[in-house]
């Protein structure tokens, strides 16, 4: 596999994907080993009981019983938390080739039609092993074959009987017809694990993309945060003095803008501090304890006044009453929402929260036009948005990303009476600091 763009991801091999990919081919080789000992149990019934040809049944039903000992040991070990490497699956299949050859040399050797069967296990091989281990293979079975011809124990027909060549090509059609249907379901499978593999490891490409946005972001807005604390103070300094100036103060309608805009500094000052806490360069004490109830109800009064005074609602469902941590992150992100809906709904806002099998669940919900399908196709996509604006389309990407690093989601719908519902998902044991009872 090919490197890939930046941000760089972990060589396949080496990622827990990966591993669980190898964890299931490995589960894909034991299945097949049940297959072919069934396979074999009833070729040599049919052998022996249909075309009385003389067997050594003992031997070779110690090499099944090993065949299948080693197929339990295989599952045990599946069952331990160990990751599989290259080395047990090529280990695997190699004891299956062992296996296949006694039971060859057994009954007729390389003139057995089901010799065929070693090419089973070479494309197996190069389907789930790396490259030396293909080659490994590929010996394997040549020596394996190469030595069937050499030495082995020829069929006993009986009198009367249908005749080796007869006999050879019978087992020859079977032969082919067992390599065919087992390729065509293993490789079927084990396309579909890699598959699987393939579009988890874009999924990471693509987050480790948003992740490394998100930090540019940070960066950025952690920066000017710097910069703007000294002209705000400077702002606040001077409107103070504005305060005290009798020619100011004298006109009511002039003193009462300077207390307005003293707030909205104060406010700004407010918003600067935040963003200097959530990038850790403010007092950590700032973020305290406090009770999810009275939490999600300050959070939403304080926004209803500052944006929608009349037409929000907040629906309180929540069964118990936490104590949390007051992540400054989350705020922001349910707050996003809140604007996000005002925007697209002047008319009507609604903010329920309760709690569902320990996990948190907030949705807001509006009646403006609702979210288009390419919305909701690219939801948490930066720079996705309806708004029509430079820069917009970030709230949505901030909160699912910040959803993301609490374990949590993020769903959006349209509702059947109009509107749009966003609903956030977040485990208690992410944000609690007790218990939930």
């Amino acid at each position: 596999m090919s490197a890939s763009a930046e941000p760089p991801i972990p060589r396949a091999e080496q990622t827990p994907l990966a591993l669980a990919t190898a964890r299931s081919n490995l589960m894909l080789l034991s299945q097949l080993r049940w297959i072919a000992a069934a396979g074999q149990l009833v070729t040599i019934l049919v052998v022996e009981a249909w075309l009385h040809i003389r067997l050594p049944v003992a031997e070779m039903g110690l090499a099944l019983g090993i065949l299948a000992i080693g197929n339990l040991l295989s599952l045990l070990r599946l069952g331990l938390p160990t990751p599989v490497t290259n080395q047990e699956l090529l280990f695997s299949l190699i004891f299956d080739a062992i296996i296949l050859t006694v039971q060859l040399y057994l009954s007729g050797g390389a003139t057995n039609p089901f010799a065929a069967l070693y090419l089973l296990q070479v494309i197996l091989g190069a389907v789930l092993l790396e490259a030396w281990a293909t080659w490994v293979m590929v010996g394997v079975a040549i020596v394996c074959y190469l030595g069937l011809t050499l030495d082995y124990r020829p069929l006993a027909l009986p009198p009367g009987g249908p005749g080796l060549f007869r006999l050879y090509i019978v087992g020859a059609l079977i032969g082919f017809a067992l390599d065919a249907v087992l390729l065509v379901f293993f490789m079927s499978r084990i396309n579909a694990n890699l598959r699987h593999r393939d579009a988890r490891l874009a999924a990471l490409r693509q987050r480790a993309a948003e992740e490394d946005h998100i930090v540019r972001m940070g960066l950025l807005a952690s920066g000017a945060a710097h910069e703007l604390g000294t002209p705000l103070s400077t702002v606040d300094v001077i409107l103070g003095d504005w305060r005290r100036m009798p020619k100011l103060t004298d006109d009511p309608e002039l003193a009462q803008e300077i207390e307005e805009m003293r707030s909205e500094i104060a406010r700004c000052k407010a918003i600067v501090t935040g963003v200097l806490l959530s990038a850790g360069e403010a007092r950590p004490e700032a973020a305290g304890a406090e009770r999810l109830r009275t939490w999600l109800s300050d959070l939403f009064t304080e926004w209803k006044l500052r944006r929608a005074p009349w037409v929000a609602r907040y629906d309180d469902a929540l069964r118990s009453n936490p104590r949390i941590v007051a992540d400054s992150a989350l705020k922001q992100a349910l707050t996003n929402l809140l604007d996000n809906a005002i925007e697209a709904s002047p008319e009507a806002v609604r903010m329920s929260a309760r709690i569902e099998q320990d996990q948190l669940v907030v949705t807001v919900e509006d009646e403006g036009p609702g979210f288009t399908p390419q919305m909701l196709a690219s939801l948490g996509k930066p720079y996705s948005s309806t708004k029509g604006r430079q820069g917009g389309g970030l709230g949505l990407f901030l909160v699912v990303n910040v959803l993301r690093k609490l374990g949590g989601q993020v769903e959006a719908r349209n509702r059947e009476g109009g509107g749009a519902s966003v609903t956030v998902t977040a485990p208690l044991s992410a944000l609690a600091i007790e218990a939930v009872r």
